[in-house]
């Protein structure tokens, strides 16, 4: 890795250190205020959609790092596809800002326009045919899906990740920490396995996510958005699937799938996953069956006598997805990767 390179990812992180106290100060002048579901009271008093600043650090630092590598360093044959994954990012942070201006009390996009938008933002991939279009299945080996992989996988693939990452979520600091962990072990692995170009544009999302944790964090002075989750889920998949990790991948994302068939088998689409806040703002169950890993998380702090706070919450959650990410760095480890 050329070391120059790195001066995206700071650029990333001031970015975001500069722009989003700004964004905070706008919003609630203007009222651009949602409430915040896990107070008592539920007062309207966080900055909306705070994650286009973290989409508009990353953009900004992407396109440097570019711009190092045209000027300072000889063009590569990997910048094709790294405009590729910004224009997947962007896609899917209009479709997310879209959804948010439209408002989730109100049904946001239609179900049927969210998953034609979302098949639609992952054009920069297929035509760019990214990816191996030999799969590994049980009993069947390997098997070469050919045009059909970067036409009809690769589209299927992105649209589930980029629009589930957004299900985990509802709690201070809860999307983001976990877009930090999940995109840090993608870049990880992209190191590891012969991709550096690949983790410097995971790292220049993940710098701007730490600072925006801190504004984030509980009790929360913004809120991320669609625009943000979105655009989290659309990069950790396009990593995955540029960098041929798609196998770990699924291992690290099982618990958002979790959640995904607990909200839409179970829940049917129709249960979200705030808590419900008492005077003391600990959190109790809002519905008597358990419809994601938040309600699972209340249920389990109040099994062993704890108060379900938003915090113990979010780092029960958080724990969850290290183990995951355990699990794939075992992965990794017995098929040679950390060798």
């Amino acid at each position: 890795m050329d070391y120059l390179l790195l001066i995206a990812i700071l650029v990333s992180l001031v970015s975001t250190l500069l722009f989003l106290p700004r964004w905070i100060s706008k919003t609630r002048k203007i009222d651009l205020t949602w409430r915040d579901m896990n107070k008592f009271g539920h007062p309207k008093n966080v900055s909306a959609s705070g994650g286009i600043i973290v989409v508009f650090a990353f953009a900004i630092s992407t396109l440097i790092y570019l711009g190092l590598k045209t000027f300072i360093y000889a063009p590569s044959i990997h910048q094709t596809k790294i405009l590729a994954v910004l224009a997947v990012v962007l896609f899917y942070a209009l479709i997310g800002l879209t959804d948010d201006l439209l408002g989730w009390k109100h049904g946001g996009l239609t179900k049927r326009s969210r998953i034609l938008l979302a098949i639609l933002a992952s054009i920069p991939l297929a035509v760019i045919n990214a990816g191996n279009s030999t799969v590994s299945l049980p009993f069947f080996g390997g098997i070469n899906l050919g045009i059909y992989f970067p036409l009809i996988v690769v589209p299927l693939a992105v649209a589930f990740v980029a629009t589930t990452y957004n299900f985990l979520a509802g709690f201070n600091g809860l999307e983001t920490g976990l877009g930090i962990m999940i995109l840090s072990f993608a870049s990880f692995v992209a190191y590891v396995t012969g991709s550096p170009w690949l983790a410097v544009i995971g790292l220049c999302m993940v710098a701007s996510l730490i600072v925006f944790l801190f504004f984030n964090w509980f009790p929360a002075k913004v809120f991320s958005g669609d625009v943000m989750t979105y655009a989290i889920g659309a990069l950790f998949i396009s990593m995955a699937i540029l960098g041929n990790f798609e196998r770990i991948a699924i291992i690290v994302f099982i618990p958002f799938a979790i959640e995904a068939i607990l909200k839409v088998l179970r829940g049917k689409g129709r249960k979200h996953s705030f808590g419900k806040p008492d005077k003391d703002n600990h959190l109790e169950m809002p519905y008597k069956k358990i419809y994601g890993l938040t309600h699972f998380s209340i249920w389990f702090l109040k099994k062993i006598k704890r108060n379900a706070t938003e915090v113990r919450v979010v780092f029960l959650i958080y724990i969850m997805q290290l183990v995951f990410i355990l699990l794939a760095i075992i992965y990794l480890m017995l098929r040679g990767g950390l060798v």
